[in-house]
C-alpha cells in the first residue's frame, strides 16, 4: 500500500520483517534451506572493538567508516580533553605499549609490579586513546581488554582508507536498516548513537531515498501512522513473510541484550511487549525479576523467565515465570495453552543446552 508517496506496513509485517532481519525465524521461514543453522559464533571475517551501538565487536572492514567518530572523540564525550590534561601520562602509556607490547586493563589497576598509575586517571586516558584511535583492542580475555598500538592491530590498507562523514552516515544507515527491517529515523539514530549527527543522518537518508537505495515507509500502529524507512528488497520480502504460518507453541529464550530488544519503545510498538531490565532495581521494586529472558514463539513474545543455574547441583531453578495475556491484540491467534507449551519448550531447550535439570518452583 502507498500513502502520499510512502509505503505502508502493519505491525505484523514489521514484526516478521524485524525477526527475519535478525535471523530469528526458522530457516525455512527465511527462505533458507531447512537444514541451515547458525555459525556457532564463528565470525566470517576479523573484527575490531569500537563504539558501535555500545562498545562492540565490529567487522574490520568498518574501521575506516568510523573515522568521523574517532576524530570527534579526540575530545572525549564523557571526560572532555582528558588526553590534553594528562599529556605526559598519555605519552608514557603509548611509549610503554610500544616497548613492552599489549597492556591489559589489569595493568592499569595498581595490582602487581606493573601497576604504577592512578586508577581513575590511567584508565580514562587509555580509554580515551582507544576512542580517538591511537590505541586499539587486540583481544579480550574475560572482561579484560588488551590495549595495543593501532598500527599493530588494524591493517595498513584500512588505516589509510578515507571515508567522509557524509559517506559513512549513508553506510551506517543502510547497515542499520538491514538489521532492523523497518525502522524510524529515531531508531536509526540510536542504533549507532548518532544523536550529535542527527542532522547529517537525516540528510543521508534523503540522499539514499533519492537514489532509490531505501524507501520511505509508514507503520500503521492502530493509533495513527509512524514514519520510517525500509530497503526495497525488504518490501518484496514482506509479501512472502505474510504467507508464513509460524509455529507458536515452540519457544526459544532471548537474552535481554539481544539486538531485537534493546530499543524498548520499538519492542512495545511491534510486539506489545514490555521489555524492562531490572538488574539495577532493589528486589522489592522489581516487577518481573532480576534477569528475565523473554520467550519468542513464532513471531510473538509470549512470556519471560527469571532463572538461576545451580551448576554444582545440576539444577536450573525457575525463580519467576510470567506468561503474557493471550487476550492481547498481538496474541490474538495464540491460545493460553500454546503460550504455556512454548514457554515449557524454551525452558527445556535452555536447560538441555546447559546440561541442567529444571527445578520448578
Amino acid at each position: 500500500m502507498t500513502a502520499r508517496g510512502a509505503e505502508v506496513l502493519d505491525r505484523e509485517d514489521a514484526r516478521r520483517l524485524a525477526l527475519c532481519s535478525a535471523g530469528l525465524l526458522a530457516p525455512g521461514e527465511q527462505g533458507l534451506p531447512a537444514r541451515a543453522r547458525g555459525g556457532g559464533l564463528r565470525p566470517g571475517e576479523p573484527h575490531f572493538e569500537y563504539w558501535g551501538h555500545e562498545a562492540s565487536w565490529l567487522p574490520l572492514r568498518l574501521f575506516p567508516v568510523f573515522e568521523f567518530r574517532r576524530r570527534a572523540f579526540r575530545h572525549h564525550p564523557w571526560w572532555g580533553d582528558v588526553i590534553g590534561k594528562h599529556r605526559k601520562l598519555a605519552r608514557d602509556l603509548l611509549e610503554r605499549i610500544e616497548a613492552e607490547g599489549p597492556l591489559r586493563s589489569a595493568d592499569l589497576e595498581g595490582r602487581g609490579s606493573r601497576g604504577w598509575w592512578d586508577l581513575k586517571v590511567s584508565r580514562k586516558v587509555a580509554a580515551a586513546l582507544w576512542s580517538s584511535g591511537e590505541l586499539a583492542i587486540r583481544e579480550r580475555v574475560g572482561f579484560q581488554r588488551s590495549f595495543d598500538l593501532t598500527e599493530r592491530v588494524i591493517p595498513a590498507a584500512l588505516r589509510a582508507e578515507r571515508v567522509s562523514e557524509r559517506a559513512a552516515l549513508e553506510r551506517l544507515a543502510l547497515l542499520a536498516l538491514r538489521g532492523h527491517g523497518w525502522a524510524s529515523t529515531a531508531t536509526l539514530v540510536q542504533t549507532w548513537r548518532l544523536s550529535r549527527h542527527r542532522e547529517g543522518l537525516v540528510a543521508a537518508l534523503r540522499r539514499l531515498e533519492s537514489r532509490g537505495e531505501l524507501v520511505a515507509c509508514h507503520l500503521e500502529t492502530g493509533a495513527g501512522r509512524k514514519a520510517g524507512w525500509i530497503l526495497p528488497a525488504d518490501l518484496e520480502r514482506v509479501d512472502r513473510l505474510r504467507r508464513l504460518r509460524p509455529r507458536r507453541d515452540v519457544g526459544v529464550l532471548l537474552s535481554p541484550f539481544d539486538p531485537l530488544l534493546w530499543d524498548r519503545a520499538r519492542v512495545q510498538l511491534l510486539f506489545g511487549f514490555e521489555q524492562i531490565l531490572e538488574i539495577f532495581k532493589p528486589a522489592a521494586k522489581r516487577k518481573y525479576g532480576y534477569y528475565c529472558l523473554p520467550v519468542l514463539a513464532g513471531d510473538q513474545l509470549v512470556a519471560r523467565l527469571d532463572l538461576k543455574a545451580h551448576r554444582a547441583r545440576g539444577r536450573l531453578e525457575v525463580l519467576a515465570r510470567h506468561e503474557e495475556d493471550a487476550g492481547r491484540p498481538e496474541l490474538h491467534r495464540t491460545s493460553k495453552a500454546e503460550i504455556a507449551r512454548a514457554t515449557d519448550a524454551a525452558l527445556a531447550r535452555y536447560a538441555a543446552a546447559l546440561g541442567l535439570a529444571v527445578q520448578r518452583p
